[in-house]
Protein backbone atom coordinates (compact mmCIF):
# COMPACT_ATOMS: atom_id res chain seq x y z
CA UNK A 1 0.00 0.00 0.00
CA UNK A 2 1.96 2.38 -1.30
CA UNK A 3 2.67 5.41 -4.00
CA UNK A 4 4.16 8.84 -4.38
CA UNK A 5 7.15 7.76 -3.48
CA UNK A 6 5.59 7.06 0.65
CA UNK A 7 6.29 4.25 2.63
CA UNK A 8 3.12 2.08 3.01
CA UNK A 9 4.08 1.54 6.82
CA UNK A 10 2.77 3.15 9.73
CA UNK A 11 4.55 3.64 13.18
CA UNK A 12 2.65 3.31 16.31
CA UNK A 13 4.39 4.07 19.88
CA UNK A 14 2.68 2.69 22.31
CA UNK A 15 0.76 -0.41 23.01
CA UNK A 16 -1.95 0.76 25.44
CA UNK A 17 -5.52 0.46 24.18
CA UNK A 18 -4.83 3.72 22.26
CA UNK A 19 -2.09 2.59 20.43
CA UNK A 20 -3.44 -1.12 19.62
CA UNK A 21 -6.83 0.32 18.30
CA UNK A 22 -4.76 2.19 15.93
CA UNK A 23 -2.39 -0.86 14.69
CA UNK A 24 -5.86 -2.85 14.17
CA UNK A 25 -7.94 -0.22 12.31
CA UNK A 26 -5.09 0.76 10.18
CA UNK A 27 -3.80 -2.89 9.89
CA UNK A 28 -7.34 -3.92 8.40
CA UNK A 29 -7.63 -0.84 6.44
CA UNK A 30 -4.14 -2.97 4.72
CA UNK A 31 -1.29 -0.57 5.93
CA UNK A 32 1.37 -2.43 7.45
CA UNK A 33 2.36 -1.62 11.28
CA UNK A 34 5.07 -1.49 13.61
CA UNK A 35 3.77 -1.43 17.13
CA UNK A 36 6.31 -0.07 19.75
CA UNK A 37 5.94 -0.95 23.35
CA UNK A 38 8.40 -0.08 26.27
CA UNK A 39 6.83 -2.63 28.90
CA UNK A 40 6.90 -6.47 28.37
CA UNK A 41 3.43 -6.62 27.31
CA UNK A 42 0.63 -5.23 25.49
CA UNK A 43 -2.48 -3.47 27.49
CA UNK A 44 -0.85 -0.53 29.37
CA UNK A 45 -3.17 1.37 32.00
CA UNK A 46 -6.52 -0.94 30.99
CA UNK A 47 -4.84 -4.21 31.79
CA UNK A 48 -4.20 -3.00 35.15
CA UNK A 49 -7.90 -2.20 35.93
CA UNK A 50 -10.47 -3.91 37.39
CA UNK A 51 -13.55 -2.70 36.10
CA UNK A 52 -14.81 -0.10 33.53
CA UNK A 53 -17.81 2.70 34.42
CA UNK A 54 -20.30 2.55 34.21
CA UNK A 55 -21.18 -0.97 32.60
CA UNK A 56 -18.77 -2.34 35.71
CA UNK A 57 -17.82 -4.67 33.48
CA UNK A 58 -13.97 -6.07 33.29
CA UNK A 59 -11.69 -4.49 30.96
CA UNK A 60 -10.01 -7.83 29.86
CA UNK A 61 -13.22 -8.59 28.18
CA UNK A 62 -12.76 -6.23 25.61
CA UNK A 63 -8.88 -5.75 25.69
CA UNK A 64 -8.87 -9.93 24.60
CA UNK A 65 -11.02 -9.06 21.58
CA UNK A 66 -8.73 -6.81 20.72
CA UNK A 67 -5.63 -8.82 20.97
CA UNK A 68 -6.93 -11.05 19.29
CA UNK A 69 -7.70 -9.53 16.13
CA UNK A 70 -4.19 -7.95 16.62
CA UNK A 71 -2.62 -11.63 16.73
CA UNK A 72 -4.33 -12.73 13.54
CA UNK A 73 -3.83 -9.63 11.54
CA UNK A 74 -0.12 -10.70 9.79
CA UNK A 75 0.17 -6.94 8.75
CA UNK A 76 1.24 -6.17 12.35
CA UNK A 77 4.70 -6.51 13.63
CA UNK A 78 4.95 -5.95 17.41
CA UNK A 79 7.68 -4.79 19.64
CA UNK A 80 7.34 -5.37 22.93
CA UNK A 81 10.50 -4.07 26.05
CA UNK A 82 11.43 -1.22 22.67
CA UNK A 83 11.22 2.53 22.96
CA UNK A 84 11.87 4.49 20.14
CA UNK A 85 14.97 6.31 20.24
CA UNK A 86 15.04 8.86 17.36
CA UNK A 87 12.73 9.60 14.27
CA UNK A 88 14.08 11.95 11.04
CA UNK A 89 12.79 12.59 7.84
CA UNK A 90 9.74 14.08 6.24
CA UNK A 91 6.16 13.02 6.37
CA UNK A 92 5.62 9.92 4.12
CA UNK A 93 9.17 8.99 4.74
CA UNK A 94 10.38 8.68 8.17
CA UNK A 95 12.88 6.74 9.27
CA UNK A 96 13.05 5.35 12.94
CA UNK A 97 15.98 4.10 15.06
CA UNK A 98 13.99 1.45 17.43
CA UNK A 99 16.46 -0.04 20.84
CA UNK A 100 15.39 -3.47 21.62
CA UNK A 101 16.10 -4.50 25.56
CA UNK A 102 16.59 -7.92 26.32
CA UNK A 103 13.64 -10.52 27.80
CA UNK A 104 15.93 -13.12 28.30
CA UNK A 105 13.26 -15.12 27.25
CA UNK A 106 12.26 -15.97 23.50
CA UNK A 107 9.62 -17.63 21.45
CA UNK A 108 10.13 -21.67 22.72
CA UNK A 109 8.76 -19.96 26.50
CA UNK A 110 5.12 -22.12 26.95
CA UNK A 111 4.44 -20.14 30.16
CA UNK A 112 4.60 -23.32 32.01
CA UNK A 113 6.38 -21.29 34.96
CA UNK A 114 9.01 -24.32 35.59
CA UNK A 115 11.73 -21.25 36.08
CA UNK A 116 9.69 -19.75 38.79
CA UNK A 117 9.50 -22.77 41.15
CA UNK A 118 13.32 -22.46 41.33
CA UNK A 119 14.45 -18.92 40.56
CA UNK A 120 15.76 -17.45 44.09
CA UNK A 121 15.70 -13.95 43.38
CA UNK A 122 12.66 -11.70 44.27
CA UNK A 123 11.49 -7.83 42.85
CA UNK A 124 9.03 -5.84 43.73
CA UNK A 125 5.74 -6.14 41.54
CA UNK A 126 5.84 -2.92 39.41
CA UNK A 127 2.28 -4.01 37.74
CA UNK A 128 0.39 -4.03 40.95
CA UNK A 129 2.24 -0.82 42.09
CA UNK A 130 4.78 -2.34 44.55
CA UNK A 131 2.25 -3.85 47.12
CA UNK A 132 3.46 -7.65 46.49
CA UNK A 133 6.81 -9.20 44.85
CA UNK A 134 7.12 -11.84 41.94
CA UNK A 135 10.57 -13.60 41.17
CA UNK A 136 13.15 -11.97 38.96
CA UNK A 137 11.87 -14.33 36.15
CA UNK A 138 8.23 -13.80 36.17
CA UNK A 139 4.96 -13.46 33.89
CA UNK A 140 3.41 -9.84 34.55
CA UNK A 141 -0.20 -10.78 34.52
CA UNK A 142 -2.05 -13.98 33.79
CA UNK A 143 -3.92 -12.83 30.15
CA UNK A 144 -0.51 -11.35 29.32
CA UNK A 145 0.46 -11.09 25.61
CA UNK A 146 2.74 -12.17 24.35
CA UNK A 147 2.37 -15.00 26.16
CA UNK A 148 6.11 -15.28 27.63
CA UNK A 149 7.98 -14.80 30.82
CA UNK A 150 10.38 -12.16 31.19
CA UNK A 151 13.19 -11.35 33.36
CA UNK A 152 14.34 -8.15 35.26
CA UNK A 153 18.12 -7.60 34.31
CA UNK A 154 18.09 -5.23 37.61
CA UNK A 155 17.50 -7.54 39.60
CA UNK A 156 18.77 -11.08 37.93
CA UNK A 157 21.86 -12.57 39.42
CA UNK A 158 22.59 -13.83 35.80
CA UNK A 159 25.01 -16.50 34.90
CA UNK A 160 25.76 -16.76 37.94
CA UNK A 161 23.04 -18.57 39.28
CA UNK A 162 21.56 -19.99 35.60
CA UNK A 163 18.69 -22.14 37.75
CA UNK A 164 16.09 -21.29 35.17
CA UNK A 165 18.51 -21.98 32.80
CA UNK A 166 18.89 -25.45 33.67
CA UNK A 167 14.57 -25.73 35.00
CA UNK A 168 13.86 -24.86 31.44
CA UNK A 169 13.23 -27.91 28.91
CA UNK A 170 12.12 -25.66 25.57
CA UNK A 171 15.64 -23.52 26.00
CA UNK A 172 13.78 -20.63 26.12
CA UNK A 173 16.29 -18.63 28.69
CA UNK A 174 18.96 -16.41 27.21
CA UNK A 175 20.53 -14.96 29.93
CA UNK A 176 23.16 -13.42 27.54
CA UNK A 177 20.54 -11.63 25.36
CA UNK A 178 21.90 -7.88 24.62
CA UNK A 179 20.26 -4.92 23.76
CA UNK A 180 20.08 -4.35 20.01
CA UNK A 181 18.91 -1.20 17.84
CA UNK A 182 17.30 -1.74 14.27
CA UNK A 183 15.97 1.25 11.96
CA UNK A 184 12.44 0.98 10.42
CA UNK A 185 11.00 3.45 7.32
CA UNK A 186 7.59 4.32 7.39
CA UNK A 187 5.36 7.01 5.85
CA UNK A 188 3.64 8.04 9.48
CA UNK A 189 3.46 7.78 12.93
CA UNK A 190 1.55 7.96 15.49
CA UNK A 191 2.37 8.50 19.50
CA UNK A 192 -0.27 6.50 21.54
CA UNK A 193 2.09 6.97 24.35
CA UNK A 194 -0.66 7.22 26.94
CA UNK A 195 -0.86 8.41 30.65
CA UNK A 196 0.43 8.27 34.04
CA UNK A 197 -0.53 8.97 37.44
CA UNK A 198 0.61 11.86 38.91
CA UNK A 199 3.32 11.80 41.90
CA UNK A 200 0.69 11.80 44.71
CA UNK A 201 3.77 12.69 47.40
CA UNK A 202 4.34 15.68 45.83
CA UNK A 203 1.23 16.38 47.60
CA UNK A 204 2.70 16.97 50.89
CA UNK A 205 -0.67 17.41 52.83
CA UNK A 206 -2.42 14.98 51.85
CA UNK A 207 0.10 12.02 53.22
CA UNK A 208 0.52 9.66 50.43
CA UNK A 209 3.91 8.29 51.21
CA UNK A 210 4.00 9.03 55.20
CA UNK A 211 0.93 6.92 55.83
CA UNK A 212 0.42 3.33 54.50
CA UNK A 213 -3.35 3.73 54.60
CA UNK A 214 -3.58 6.52 52.34
CA UNK A 215 -3.68 5.30 48.58
CA UNK A 216 -4.17 6.37 45.47
CA UNK A 217 -7.26 5.52 42.78
CA UNK A 218 -4.52 3.73 40.35
CA UNK A 219 -3.76 1.52 43.58
CA UNK A 220 -7.16 0.84 44.74
CA UNK A 221 -8.08 -0.96 40.90
CA UNK A 222 -5.19 -3.34 42.03
CA UNK A 223 -6.45 -3.68 44.99
CA UNK A 224 -10.17 -4.70 43.88
CA UNK A 225 -8.80 -7.03 40.96
CA UNK A 226 -8.94 -10.70 41.10
CA UNK A 227 -5.34 -11.08 40.43
CA UNK A 228 -4.09 -8.50 42.30
CA UNK A 229 -1.83 -8.28 45.36
CA UNK A 230 -4.62 -9.65 47.67
CA UNK A 231 -6.35 -11.64 44.99
CA UNK A 232 -9.31 -8.55 45.47
CA UNK A 233 -9.88 -8.57 48.92
CA UNK A 234 -10.15 -4.21 50.54
CA UNK A 235 -8.17 -4.25 53.18
CA UNK A 236 -5.72 -1.90 54.80
CA UNK A 237 -2.41 -1.87 53.58
CA UNK A 238 -0.88 -1.17 57.47
CA UNK A 239 -2.24 -4.62 58.94
CA UNK A 240 -4.58 -6.18 56.49
CA UNK A 241 -7.96 -5.49 58.49
CA UNK A 242 -10.84 -5.08 56.91
CA UNK A 243 -12.56 -1.57 56.38
CA UNK A 244 -15.12 -0.12 57.86
CA UNK A 245 -14.98 3.62 56.59
CA UNK A 246 -13.11 4.82 53.27
CA UNK A 247 -12.61 8.16 52.38
CA UNK A 248 -12.22 9.10 48.65
CA UNK A 249 -10.29 12.80 48.27
CA UNK A 250 -10.92 14.24 44.80
CA UNK A 251 -9.03 16.08 42.66
CA UNK A 252 -5.79 15.28 44.67
CA UNK A 253 -3.47 18.00 43.50
CA UNK A 254 -5.72 18.74 40.13
CA UNK A 255 -7.43 21.84 39.17
CA UNK A 256 -4.81 23.41 41.83
CA UNK A 257 -2.52 26.22 40.88
CA UNK A 258 0.45 24.20 43.59
CA UNK A 259 0.78 20.79 41.56
CA UNK A 260 -1.54 20.13 38.12
CA UNK A 261 -3.48 22.89 36.65
CA UNK A 262 -6.14 20.59 34.53
CA UNK A 263 -8.97 18.32 35.23
CA UNK A 264 -8.58 15.26 34.03
CA UNK A 265 -12.11 14.71 33.50
CA UNK A 266 -12.53 10.87 34.59
CA UNK A 267 -11.76 10.88 38.35
CA UNK A 268 -14.88 12.08 39.37
CA UNK A 269 -16.81 8.90 37.41
CA UNK A 270 -13.79 6.40 38.51
CA UNK A 271 -14.17 7.31 42.19
CA UNK A 272 -17.67 6.07 42.10
CA UNK A 273 -17.08 3.13 40.47
CA UNK A 274 -14.77 2.37 43.15
CA UNK A 275 -17.45 3.33 45.96
CA UNK A 276 -19.33 -0.02 44.45
CA UNK A 277 -16.48 -1.89 44.80
CA UNK A 278 -16.34 -1.10 48.37
CA UNK A 279 -20.08 -1.95 48.78
CA UNK A 280 -19.62 -5.13 47.15
CA UNK A 281 -17.49 -6.28 50.17
CA UNK A 282 -19.19 -4.26 52.72
CA UNK A 283 -22.21 -3.78 52.87
CA UNK A 284 -22.22 -1.58 56.35
CA UNK A 285 -19.13 0.73 55.63
CA UNK A 286 -19.45 4.26 55.87
CA UNK A 287 -17.99 5.85 52.39
CA UNK A 288 -16.95 9.75 52.01
CA UNK A 289 -16.47 11.36 48.97
CA UNK A 290 -15.17 14.50 49.14
CA UNK A 291 -15.13 17.07 46.35
CA UNK A 292 -15.05 20.08 44.21
CA UNK A 293 -17.06 19.74 41.64
CA UNK A 294 -18.80 16.03 40.56
CA UNK A 295 -18.40 15.97 36.47
CA UNK A 296 -20.52 13.32 35.08
CA UNK A 297 -21.15 14.44 31.51
CA UNK A 298 -24.24 12.88 28.99
CA UNK A 299 -25.03 9.38 29.83
CA UNK A 300 -22.91 8.97 32.87
CA UNK A 301 -25.25 11.41 35.00
CA UNK A 302 -27.40 8.06 35.77
CA UNK A 303 -24.20 6.65 36.92
CA UNK A 304 -23.75 9.12 39.48
CA UNK A 305 -27.40 9.44 40.24
CA UNK A 306 -27.38 5.82 40.95
CA UNK A 307 -24.66 5.82 43.03
CA UNK A 308 -26.30 8.81 45.13
CA UNK A 309 -29.08 6.37 46.17
CA UNK A 310 -26.67 4.74 48.71
CA UNK A 311 -27.54 6.15 52.05
CA UNK A 312 -24.01 4.72 53.33
CA UNK A 313 -22.47 6.79 50.80
CA UNK A 314 -21.99 10.63 51.83
CA UNK A 315 -20.89 13.08 49.14
CA UNK A 316 -19.18 16.04 50.85
CA UNK A 317 -18.54 19.36 48.47
CA UNK A 318 -15.46 20.70 50.32
CA UNK A 319 -11.94 20.67 49.11
CA UNK A 320 -9.54 18.93 51.48
CA UNK A 321 -7.20 20.76 53.72
CA UNK A 322 -4.61 18.17 55.08
CA UNK A 323 -4.85 14.42 56.04
CA UNK A 324 -3.09 13.48 59.89
CA UNK A 325 -2.65 9.52 61.21
CA UNK A 326 -3.55 8.25 64.45
CA UNK A 327 -0.27 6.62 64.94
CA UNK A 328 -2.17 4.56 67.66
CA UNK A 329 -4.88 2.84 65.11
CA UNK A 330 -3.32 3.70 62.13
CA UNK A 331 -6.87 5.27 61.47
CA UNK A 332 -6.97 8.71 59.36
CA UNK A 333 -8.36 12.25 59.99
CA UNK A 334 -9.33 14.08 56.47
CA UNK A 335 -9.96 17.73 57.51
CA UNK A 336 -12.36 18.89 55.02
CA UNK A 337 -14.43 22.44 53.98
CA UNK A 338 -17.99 21.40 54.18
CA UNK A 339 -19.56 24.12 51.50
CA UNK A 340 -23.08 23.31 51.67
CA UNK A 341 -23.12 22.52 55.72
CA UNK A 342 -20.81 26.40 55.67
CA UNK A 343 -18.18 25.01 57.94
CA UNK A 344 -15.35 22.45 58.29
CA UNK A 345 -15.69 19.00 58.93
CA UNK A 346 -12.76 16.02 60.56
CA UNK A 347 -13.61 12.77 59.17
CA UNK A 348 -12.11 9.56 61.07
CA UNK A 349 -11.70 6.79 58.73
CA UNK A 350 -9.82 3.16 57.98
CA UNK A 351 -8.39 4.34 54.83
CA UNK A 352 -8.38 7.14 52.47
CA UNK A 353 -8.17 6.81 48.76
CA UNK A 354 -6.94 9.63 46.51
CA UNK A 355 -8.12 10.76 43.13
CA UNK A 356 -4.86 11.54 41.89
CA UNK A 357 -4.75 13.00 37.97
CA UNK A 358 -4.21 11.92 34.43
CA UNK A 359 -0.58 13.25 33.55
CA UNK A 360 1.15 12.21 30.06
CA UNK A 361 4.02 9.98 30.28
CA UNK A 362 7.41 10.59 28.98
CA UNK A 363 7.46 10.49 25.23
CA UNK A 364 11.70 10.67 24.73
CA UNK A 365 12.04 10.69 21.36
CA UNK A 366 14.52 12.29 19.35
CA UNK A 367 12.25 14.02 16.28
CA UNK A 368 12.80 17.01 13.48
CA UNK A 369 11.64 20.14 15.17
CA UNK A 370 11.03 18.58 18.54
CA UNK A 371 7.06 17.55 19.96
CA UNK A 372 4.71 20.14 20.35
CA UNK A 373 2.76 20.39 24.06
CA UNK A 374 0.27 22.36 25.57
CA UNK A 375 0.26 23.95 28.71
CA UNK A 376 -0.11 20.83 30.56
CA UNK A 377 2.44 19.14 29.19
CA UNK A 378 0.40 17.10 26.02
CA UNK A 379 1.18 16.75 23.12
CA UNK A 380 -1.50 18.48 20.71
CA UNK A 381 -3.02 17.49 17.70
CA UNK A 382 -1.68 19.60 15.13
CA UNK A 383 2.28 18.76 15.84
CA UNK A 384 5.03 20.38 13.34
CA UNK A 385 4.78 17.93 10.41
CA UNK A 386 1.55 16.74 9.15
CA UNK A 387 2.95 12.65 9.24
CA UNK A 388 3.10 13.19 12.95
CA UNK A 389 -0.33 12.16 15.09
CA UNK A 390 -0.93 11.98 18.27
CA UNK A 391 -3.75 9.63 19.99
CA UNK A 392 -5.65 8.98 23.09
CA UNK A 393 -4.71 10.15 26.22
CA UNK A 394 -1.36 11.40 24.86
CA UNK A 395 -3.21 14.69 23.62
CA UNK A 396 -5.69 14.71 27.01
CA UNK A 397 -7.23 12.92 29.70
CA UNK A 398 -10.51 10.53 28.33
CA UNK A 399 -11.43 7.41 29.29
CA UNK A 400 -11.10 4.35 27.47
CA UNK A 401 -14.43 5.02 25.11
CA UNK A 402 -13.00 7.90 24.01
CA UNK A 403 -9.46 6.82 23.82
CA UNK A 404 -10.74 3.88 20.88
CA UNK A 405 -13.01 6.68 18.92
CA UNK A 406 -10.12 8.88 18.86
CA UNK A 407 -7.36 6.25 17.71
CA UNK A 408 -10.01 5.43 15.01
CA UNK A 409 -9.89 8.24 13.42
CA UNK A 410 -5.62 8.77 14.15
CA UNK A 411 -5.66 5.81 12.13
CA UNK A 412 -8.06 7.22 9.16
CA UNK A 413 -5.54 10.38 9.11
CA UNK A 414 -2.29 7.98 9.68
CA UNK A 415 -3.29 6.09 6.37
CA UNK A 416 -3.73 9.24 4.57
CA UNK A 417 0.10 9.58 4.81
CA UNK A 418 0.55 6.13 3.64
CA UNK A 419 -1.19 6.01 0.22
Amino acid sequence: MSGNGKQGKILVIGGGISGITVAIEAAEAGCSIVLVEKNAYLGGRVAQSNKYFPKLCPPMCGLEISLRRLRANGRIQCHTLAEVEKIVGEPGNYRATIKHYPRHVNENCTACGACVDVCPVERSNVFNYGLDKTKAIYLPFEAVYPQRFVIDGGVCEGTSCSKCVEACQYNAVDLEEKPRTEEVEVGAVVFATGWQPYDAAQIENLGFGQYSNVITNSIMERLAAANGPTEGRITRPSDGKEIDSVAFVQCAGSRDENYLKHCSGVCCLASLKQATYIREQYPETQIFIFYIDVRAPGRLEDFYAARQEDEKLSIVKGKVAKIEEDPATQDLVVEAEDVFGGGRVSQRVNLVVLATGIVPSEVGVDVPNGLIRDEHGFLVAEQNQPGLLVAGCAKRPVDVSACMRDATGTALKALQNCV
